[in-house]
This record gives C-alpha cells, sequence and structure tokens, in this order.
C-alpha cells in the first residue's frame, strides 16, 4: 500500500494515510485513460455543425451555356462546388459524436487516473476542508498553505460553503466522490483529497 502524507488547512503535516492498491495501486493502463478522456469531449460535443450540399443551395437549375463550342470548360449547374455560392462538397450535418464504455473500462481508466497522481506525487490528502462562511480569500489562503495553484479538489458530499468559496478561484475546480471524472483528473496538476474523499472513493471503487 502506498503512504501518502496528511495535511492540515495549515499546510502542515499532521499524519500519514496508506492509500488502498485496489484503487490507488493498479497497473496503469493509458488506452482505456484516453479512451475515457476522448469519450467525455465527445459527449459533450453539440454536433449541430450543418453546412448545404449543391442539392441544398438555391438556383443553378439551369445549365449555364451549352455543352460545347463556348471556349468555357462544359458546366451543369451554377450551384457546383467550384462556383461562387456553390455547395459544400462534403457538407457536415448535425450528428450524435458520443460513443459508449463498458462499465469496467470506465472503472478501470479512473483508477489508471488516481495511481498516475499518486505515482507522480500529484496527489494531497487533507485531513478536512471546513469554511464556516462563504470566503475566497479563506479557501486561495488553504490553497496557498497546500502550494496547489492549478488542481482539482475532491470533497466526500455536497459542501456549499467549500464549493461557493472556489467558484472564483482560477485554476481550480471542485467535484464531489459522485461526479469525479478521468478527464478533469488528468486535466489537473494537483489532485487535493480530504480524508473522507479517499475512504469513499475506496469504498465505491476497490
Amino acid at each position: 500500500m502506498a503512504k501518502v502524507s496528511v495535511y492540515n488547512m495549515e499546510g502542515k503535516e499532521v499524519g500519514t494515510i496508506e492509500l488502498s492498491d485496489a484503487v490507488f495501486g493498479v497497473e496503469v493502463n493509458e488506452h482505456l485513460v484516453h479512451m475515457a478522456v476522448v469519450q467525455q469531449l465527445a459527449n459533450k460535443r453539440q454536433g449541430t455543425q450543418k453546412a448545404k450540399t449543391r442539392s441544398e443551395v438555391s438556383g443553378g437549375g439551369r445549365k449555364p451555356w451549352r455543352q460545347k463550342g463556348t471556349g468555357h470548360a462544359r458546366q451543369g449547374s451554377t450551384r457546383a462546388p467550384q462556383w461562387t455560392g456553390g455547395g459544400v462538397v462534403f457538407a457536415p450535418v448535425p450528428r450524435d459524436y458520443s460513443f459508449k464504455l463498458n462499465k469496467k473500462e470506465k472503472r478501470a481508466a479512473l483508477k489508471s487516473a488516481l495511481t498516475d497522481k499518486v505515482q507522480n506525487s500529484s496527489l494531497i490528502v487533507v485531513d478536512e476542508l471546513k469554511f464556516d462562511e462563504i470566503k475566497t480569500k479563506n479557501f486561495v489562503k488553504v490553497m496557498d498553505n497546500l502550494k496547489v495553484e492549478k488542481g482539482l479538489v475532491v470533497i466526500e458530499d455536497n459542501d456549499p460553503n467549500v464549493v461557493m468559496s472556489a467558484r472564483n478561484v482560477e485554476g481550480v475546480d471542485t467535484t464531489q466522490v459522485n461526479t469525479i471524472n478521468v478527464y478533469d483528473i488528468m486535466k489537473a496538476k494537483k489532485l487535493v483529497l480530504t480524508k473522507a474523499a479517499v475512504a469513499k472513493i475506496e469504498e465505491v471503487y476497490a
């Protein structure tokens, strides 16, 4: 089991925690991590792009000039792709870019992403994150204490004081255990987990 230090909100080390090898010590599968990231980005796409083909643009019903004898190249319509105002050759049409990954593949990708953070010393465990009020300055101070400039903060359950305090902090996002995903983990330079979040992740994904 990997051992990592546990810090308090002042940035001081207050102990250590053993991370489960079933979640934080698996063999990293780069292919599944890549597929999970591609899937999330693909599922976000609107797929509403549209352009007209030569059959959809208006006009061009008459042959512009006779087939032979003019010295020009033969033309059948003024709305062919080579004409100004003509249709697009392979015009994009609205489509669904989303695709599915198996549940086991998703879980394996998430475990690989978490393991990667542990291996690269990019995972920070905090004993707790508690704020008496919604104040951005307090959250920024905690991040400064932990030396986190850009990262993802994962808490066990929704805590409005933490979430709202972090909302305007550039480069730092917050999420809950039940909404963590591979893309956000891999994008973050530092992954900050509370002890309660670690316990819940191990309970859900072990």
